[in-house]
C-alpha cells in the first residue's frame, strides 16, 4: 500500500489545484464603518456553459488518520467550494492530471478558518471532515449535465499524518 504524508493547506502548495479559503494577511478594505474587514474576491468559481451557482450544505461523517484512498473524482463541469462551517480542521486531497487519470495524490490540512476551492476538472477525495460535525457550505454548479466523473485506484493509498 501506497503512503501519503499530510502536509499543511498553503496557498502555494494548493496553487495547482485551486484556491485557499482564508483570511491571511491584511484585508483587501475596510467595509460596515471600518468594522469589517473584507476578503474580496478569493476564489475562481467556474460554473460552465448552462450552469449556475448553488450552495448546499453538507453534512459528513468524519473520518480519522490514518485514512485509506481508494477513489478519487472530478467535476469537470464546474468548481467546487467547500467552507467549513466550524473551526475544525479537515483533510483535502488533490491529484494532478495525467492524461485524463489522476496522477499521484497529495493531502494536505486545513487549519482552523481554512476553506478550499477545487477548479473546474481538478481530482480530489471525497469531503473528509476529521471532527464532528462535519458541517460544509458548498458552493458548486446547478446544472443538467453531468458533472461527476471518479477514478477507483488499482491499489489503495494510505494518508497519514
Amino acid at each position: 500500500m501506497n503512503t501519503i504524508r499530510t502536509q499543511p493547506l498553503t496557498a502555494e502548495a494548493f496553487a495547482p489545484f485551486g484556491d485557499v479559503l482564508d483570511t491571511a494577511g491584511a484585508p483587501d478594505r475596510l467595509i460596515n464603518q471600518g468594522l469589517c474587514g473584507r476578503y474580496h474576491d478569493r476564489a475562481r468559481l467556474d460554473f460552465g456553459p448552462g450552469g449556475r451557482a448553488g450552495i448546499s450544505l453538507f453534512r459528513a461523517e468524519p473520518r480519522a488518520l490514518p485514512y485509506r484512498l481508494d477513489m478519487v473524482e472530478r467535476h469537470p463541469e464546474g468548481s467546487q467550494a467547500f467552507l467549513p462551517m466550524t473551526e475544525h480542521p479537515f483533510l483535502v486531497i488533490a491529484a494532478p492530471d495525467e492524461n485524463g487519470a489522476p496522477g499521484a495524490p497529495l493531502a494536505f490540512l486545513t487549519a482552523p478558518g481554512q476553506g478550499i476551492n477545487l477548479h473546474r476538472g481538478i481530482w480530489h477525495g471525497v469531503l473528509t471532515p476529521l471532527r464532528a460535525p462535519g458541517l460544509f457550505a458548498v458552493v458548486d454548479r446547478i446544472g443538467d449535465t453531468p458533472n461527476l466523473q471518479e477514478h477507483w485506484f488499482p491499489a489503495p493509498f494510505t494518508v497519514i499524518a
